[in-house]
């Protein structure tokens, strides 16, 4: 199956924005969410449980926690919640979710 038929895509403005993922360049439509730039750019996972399995964006309405990455430095970012910025750094999630915002302290 083709990532793209996954989804009704919004009319295209020719705008773009430069995003990083896992420390890969990557380019997505301006307006969409980091859901759903991560699941037409790869449609591969967002995270992985503790035990390994892979989870991504299911609800695409803030609702089930799946779609949890890393935007700029802060865990546990909803991505189907979250608008793609330009220059925003996004890293995958593995393991269990540290409770207190990624801070040891």
């Amino acid at each position: 199956m083709n990532v793209a038929s996954r989804f009704r895509t919004l009319p295209e403005t020719g705008e773009s924005v430069q995003f990083t993922l896992d420390g890969v360049p990557a380019t997505a439509p301006a307006g969409v969410t980091v859901a759903a730039a991560l699941v037409a750019h790869t449609g591969a996972w967002t995270r992985q449980t503790a035990q390994g399995a892979p989870r991504t964006a299911y609800c695409m309405m803030g609702v089930c926690f799946d779609c949890l990455v890393e935007v700029d430095g802060t865990p546990n970012t909803q991505a189907c919640m979250t608008l793609l910025g330009d220059g925003m750094t996004v890293r995958r999630q593995t393991g269990l979710r540290n409770l207190n915002g990624g801070h040891d302290g």
